[in-house]
């Protein structure tokens, strides 16, 4: 135990130092949406292939198929046969920042009290990094770390890792474990660490509603025929409450489960601020549940678009059709199929004036994600996290969608998934002023080097 604390304060001491490395990946504004940033992209996977090789890591190496971003491979494997092998996942790509109005630089780290401000400083960038510095920091002080590794770092996932699988056919080697640790997740705050156990889907629908031929005079044609935009917005508050909550195809939420997510500290001063509400705007009311069972276990809806008349296209006329985009969140254990068909069914009855709708599913998606996170590996994290952090990690949920998540899940449904990360609830990910929390991310660094020691004790194998 003394040898491990030494490599903990070494990691620890190490964690501001990386820093700089963090500012130099984020330079490269791997935006893996903007087709202008394949280039950067490449030289950030060439850039961090070599980095790998210089920390220690074996057969370091950028991995590519045609009409993919790359991914970055590396690998240590001198714990011997016995010990058990742990995948390390994380993406260095991140999401576009047009028209998002930002403080500072957003391809540049600034710090400002105890946060480092910068795209992808936290999602996934210090995700992944924190490993960095406990592999290093091991090799550094004991010259070799407790369990074999491998480290797979992914050029995608900001667009929905459309080649992950792919690359898991192309090169199988590279993700073969005992155990996966797949960073890019959530702590309900800075002081209470998380590891995630659902995630909710993704699915799109665009809902089209017709009645003419054509435009036609507003003054002439007005309190006689339907307009389409008109209805367009009726059907759309069918779907939702009182509270603009999604009314349809809501979950049963285990009564142990209710109770016990009380203990997250999703707060109203919590959500007012992640969520940088106005002041005077207010959560929405509980209803009796819980703000972690409305996030993480019910399904939601959002207007991502629509073709209403956009300012200064105004004129006159009654639009001949109107549409909308709709996003609906899947809860955990819930099929897109299943709330398509129940939005379909609310959309489609009733409608007045014999007006044509009609819903189109969008390509893409995500399934939705619910988790069993129990067993050695887990336990071993309990312990890893309490030794860094002080206490145990919460189980959470979360309330977006990761489509990798649910891959791993299906591709590899024997091994223990462990889903850590540096993002918390002022994190801000997607959003203008993305943030990491420097104590998390310091947390995480020693949580790593505790569980890589606990993962080789608890999944140790015998002969």
């Amino acid at each position: 135990m003394h040898d491990i604390k030494r490599v903990v304060d070494a990691a620890t001491l190490s964690a501001s130092a990386s820093f700089d490395r963090l500012a130099h990946y984020l330079s490269f504004a791997p935006i893996s949406s903007d087709p202008t940033a394949t280039e950067r992209i490449a030289r950030l996977a060439s850039t961090l292939r070599d980095d790998l090789a210089k920390l220690g890591m074996d057969n370091a190496r950028v991995l590519e198929l045609e009409g993919a971003h790359p991914c970055v491979a590396a690998e240590w494997m001198k714990a011997g046969p016995d010990a058990p092998t742990v995948l390390v996942y994380g993406h260095f790509d991140v999401q576009p920042v047009a028209g998002e109005a930002w403080d500072s630089d957003p391809h540049t780290i600034v710090r400002k009290g105890d946060r480092l401000y910068g795209r992808g400083s936290a999602d996934d960038m210090g995700g992944w990094l924190s490993h960095l510095v406990a592999i290093e920091s091991y090799l550094r002080e004991r010259g070799r770390l407790p369990c074999n590794l491998k480290l797979l770092i992914e050029g995608e996932e900001e667009i929905g890792s459309p080649n992950l699988e792919r690359f898991m056919d192309a090169y199988p080697e590279a993700f073969e474990s005992d155990a996966m640790v797949l960073t890019d997740c959530e702590n309900p705050s800075t002081e209470i660490p998380g590891i995630t156990v659902s995630l909710r889907g993704l699915l799109e629908l665009e809902v089209s509603v017709a009645s003419a031929k054509s435009d036609v005079h507003s003054g002439l044609w007005g309190n006689v025929v339907p307009d389409p935009a008109v209805t367009l917005v009726s059907l759309l508050a069918r779907l939702v409450d009182e509270d603009g909550r999604l009314k349809l195809a809501r979950r049963d939420v285990d009564a142990t489960w209710l109770a016990e997510s009380h203990d997250v500290p999703m707060t109203a001063d919590v959500i007012r601020s992640g969520a940088r509400l106005l002041d005077g705007v207010h959560p929405l009311p509980n209803r009796g549940l819980s703000p972690a069972a409305w996030v993480w276990r019910q399904p939601a809806v959002t207007i991502l678009s629509t073709t209403l008349p956009a300012p200064g296209t105004e004129k006159n006329a009654i639009r001949r059709s109107a549409s909308a985009k709709l996003s609906l969140r899947v809860a955990p254990g819930q099929t897109s199929k299943e709330l398509c068909a129940a939005v379909r069914a609310e959309l489609e009855r009733d409608i007045p004036g014999g007006l044509t709708v009609s819903l189109t599913e969008s390509a893409g998606g995500a399934s939705s994600w619910d988790y069993e996170a129990s067993g050695p590996a887990f336990d071993a994290a309990d312990r890893a996290y309490e030794a860094a952090w002080g206490q145990k990690p919460l189980r959470v949920g979360i309330g977006g969608s990761i489509p990798f998540v649910a891959l791993f899940g299906r591709r590899f449904a024997r091994l223990p998934l462990v889903l850590n990360g540096v993002i918390d609830p002022d994190t801000g990910a997607h959003g203008p002023n993305e943030s990491m929390h420097v104590g998390v991310y310091t947390k995480t660094v020693a949580a790593n080097v505790y569980l890589y020691a606990e993962l080789a004790s608890a999944l140790a194998k015998t002969r």
